[in-house]
C-alpha cells in the first residue's frame, strides 16, 4: 500500500430501553500496491481511535458486547479489509473495554457507496451469553468509493433489547 488516509469519521448511538448500541466508523482511502503490513498497522491505530469513540458514546455505561466489520470498495480485495480487522485491531479495543476474553466477531464484504452491513456482536467475555448475541446495522452514506474501505467497531451496553434467551450455562 503506498498511501492510507482516514478521509471520514462517523459515529452513531442507539438507545433501546436500557440497552445501548454504539458504533464508530472510519472511511479509509487506499491506493493499492503490494503488501498488507501497512493495513495491519492501521488496524491497531483504528482499534484505538474507533474504540475510544464507541466507548465515549456509551457515556460511562460498561461495554458488555463487541464486534467489528469492514465494507471494502469494489476496486479492492476482501483481504484488504481483513488485514485491517485482523490481527491487531483487537488488542487496543480490548484494553479500552476493560477485558475481552472472547474473540471479536467480524464480517467483511465488498460493497458500493451506501452499502449496509450487519456488524455481529456478542459478549466480550462470554460469547455463549445469548442475551448479548445480536447484530448492529451500520452504513456510511456515500461510502465506500471504489478505492475506500469502511471500518466499523460496534459496542453494546446491556443485553439485546427484549431478550428472552440468556446464558446457556454451557
Amino acid at each position: 500500500m503506498s498511501e492510507l488516509r482516514i478521509v471520514r469519521l462517523v459515529s452513531h448511538l442507539d438507545e433501546i430501553g436500557e440497552s445501548w448500541r454504539a458504533w464508530a466508523a472510519a472511511v479509509i482511502a487506499v491506493d493499492t500496491g503490494d503488501g498488507l503490513e501497512p493495513l495491519m498497522a492501521l488496524g491497531e491505530r483504528l482499534g484505538d481511535l474507533l474504540g475510544r469513540r464507541s466507548v465515549a458514546l456509551l457515556d460511562g455505561a460498561p461495554a458488555t458486547a463487541y464486534g467489528k466489520s469492514a465494507i471494502v470498495g469494489t476496486a479492492l480485495e476482501i483481504e484488504h479489509g481483513a488485514a485491517i480487522l485482523h490481527p491487531r485491531l483487537g488488542k487496543p479495543l480490548r484494553r479500552l473495554v476493560g477485558g475481552g476474553k472472547a474473540l471479536i466477531p467480524s464480517t467483511v464484504k465488498k460493497g458500493a457507496p451506501g452499502c449496509m452491513i450487519d456488524v455481529p456482536v456478542h459478549g466480550k467475555d462470554d460469547e455463549w451469553d445469548f442475551a448479548l448475541l445480536d447484530s448492529i446495522e451500520a452504513s456510511v452514506p456515500g461510502a465506500p468509493a471504489a478505492h475506500e474501505i469502511v471500518i466499523i467497531i460496534a459496542l453494546a451496553a446491556g443485553g439485546r433489547a427484549h431478550a428472552r434467551i440468556g446464558k446457556t450455562g454451557s
